[in-house]
């Protein structure tokens, strides 16, 4: 995956490239200081991603998105920026920005906003058809129920990234290990580990210690029968 960083900080631009260089899979393949130059860049890389910036010297981020569309309209993009304007942000999502963060952004919520955006797209290619299921949890649409425990997530538990773990778990004959999911799931073993501990929390999940040949401790999980 390709992604463009517009930033007119360059030294914001370098935190974002390097919060980005931890993920797998996304290489930054341009940065521009300014509307025109970001323009240009879309055009030579055509990249599948886009962080863009509201504040830029010569135009308003915001106003390069009908231009954007116009040109890449399979570009997705994730909007950061200090802007607090709510006209701005309105139309930031009219023209479908994937994200709206607002800076300072902690490093721990880029990461997130990443993690989730990556798991959706994978979500989205591994399907040829969709049925409303699957829609309500790309758009993140409640289905009218009286069950709401799917919808309140804790901080840090992203619903796609949860069916994904669940999955892991239920094709398994075996306990796993949080690295062995983080594998399948396509997230660090952090992340694994951090699910997997919730689904114990509302025990849909189980864990076990395992001894190695070495005698070192491994905990593993299964999904609760």
């Amino acid at each position: 995956m390709k992604a463009v960083i517009a930033e007119d900080d360059f030294r914001v631009a370098a935190i974002h490239e390097k919060f980005l260089g931890s993920f797998e899979g996304i290489e930054v393949v341009g940065k521009a200081l300014n509307g025109k130059d970001t323009i240009e860049i879309l055009k030579q890389e055509k990249p599948d991603l886009l962080l863009l910036d509201v504040y830029m010297p010569d135009q308003l981020g915001t106003d390069l998105l009908p231009v954007i569309r116009q040109q890449f309209s399979n570009l997705d993009i994730i909007m950061i920026t200090a802007a607090t304007d709510k006209e701005l942000f309105v139309k930031a999502l009219h023209y479908g920005v994937e994200y709206f963060l607002i800076k300072p952004v902690k490093m721990e919520r880029f990461n997130q906003t990443i993690e989730e955006y990556l798991n959706k797209s994978q979500l989205i290619q591994s399907k040829q058809e969709v049925d409303q299921d699957f829609v309500d949890l790309i758009l993140k649409k409640s289905a009218p129920s009286n069950d709401t425990k799917e919808h309140s997530l804790p901080k840090g538990i992203d619903e796609i990234t949860l069916v994904k773990v669940r999955k892991v778990l239920d094709a398994s004959s075996t306990s796993l290990s949080a690295e062995q999911v983080s594998e399948q799931i396509g997230a660090s073993r952090i992340t694994a580990r951090r699910y997997l501990e919730y689904l114990i929390t509302v025990k849909e999940c189980k864990a076990e210690v395992v001894y190695g040949v070495v005698g070192r401790p491994e905990r593993r999980y299964c999904k609760i029968k």
